[in-house]
């Protein structure tokens, strides 16, 4: 159950805004002196907290957000600030880091509606891949678990780039980073040109992508991801690897090994015939065809067609 601390005596205005709260699942806490709040946050931090500016009580009413903010427990955690329509225009957000804002007196469907949403960008946001911005885990399963659920016929695409902790150990992790932007750009593009409508681009982390777009645009998709990435992906590489076709490195066992150079490697898992019931089932079968997929040499994709 999700513990929300009201802090402050004005918010909860009505017997009825606490009521409506706690039976949509939340737990309410409230406080109404500022040094029994800070002491809540500190020893036993809920999950979002609701305060309101020009707290009584003592004190100052930033030393409650502040001490939210440095939590360590439980980071991160969403602050709404409650304020008086006057007080609107004089506001310092720089100075009240908070992530939502009411204006009083908070009718309690808005409060709720305030609350949820807080919820929902807290998961949002921190699931979203910090380099590429894309959505993360949750975002992806959440997203492929539909995909089986709408009962549509969809391709769950995964991509890896072929040797590519060999190239960062080669040309750093800076590098890196640049091919992992550059795949992210190009497969948000491809699939937003020519596949718009359905479809989903997560960042599962490190050179694992994935994408997933109506059945009937699995391979103009791929294709031209694949072509695009050889358009560009010299641009990432060195004259004297790009002459050679291959760079020298270290394998994960520390030996000398030559190395192809970066490529694309996309396991097609498709949902048609409703062969899939949840997520787990496509990520193993994709594992299967990734593993094959990568060791044919170059940029390749493989659509699984075995039955079930």
């Amino acid at each position: 159950m999700q513990r929300i601390l009201v802090a402050g005596d004005t918010i909860l205005h009505t017997p009825a805004s606490k009521l409506i709260i706690e039976a949509m699942g939340y737990q309410i806490i409230t406080s109404s002196r500022l040094q029994d709040a800070v002491s809540l946050i500190l020893e036993d931090p809920p999950d979002l907290l609701i305060t309101e500016k020009g707290f009584a009580g003592g004190g100052h009413d930033l030393d409650l957000i502040t001490a939210a903010k440095a939590c360590l427990q439980k980071a991160n955690i969403p602050i709404l600030l409650a304020l008086n329509d006057s007080e609107l225009s004089g506001v310092d957000w720089d100075l009240f880091p908070v992530d939502d804002f009411m204006i009083k007196p908070v009718l309690p469907e808005v409060l709720l509606a305030r609350i949820e949403l807080a919820q929902s960008r807290l998961i949002r946001v921190f699931d979203n891949n910090p380099l590429s911005r894309l959505p993360g885990n949750t975002s992806i399963l959440r997203a492929i678990q539909k995909t089986i659920d709408s009962e549509e016929p969809h391709g769950v695409c995964y991509i890896d780039i072929d040797n590519f902790k060999p190239y960062n150990d080669r040309y750093g992790f800076s590098r890196g980073d640049e091919v992992l932007l550059m795949v992210a750009r190009l497969t948000v593009n491809v699939v937003e040109e020519n596949a718009r409508n359905g479809s989903f681009v997560g960042h599962v982390g490190g050179d694992d992508f994935v994408f997933i777009v109506r059945e009937e645009h699995i391979d103009t998709v791929c294709q031209r991801l694949i072509a695009n990435f050889e358009r560009v992906k010299n641009m990432f590489l060195s004259p004297e690897d790009i002459a050679a076709g291959c760079f020298i490195g270290e394998d994960r066992q520390g030996n000398r090994t030559e190395f192809e150079l970066l490529s694309l490697s996309v396991a097609v898992v498709t949902t048609a015939g409703n062969k899939y019931k949840h997520y787990g089932e496509i990520s193993a079968t994709a594992s299967q065809i990734k593993h094959y997929t990568k060791s044919l040499p170059g940029s390749n994709y493989v659509i699984d067609r075995r039955n079930p």
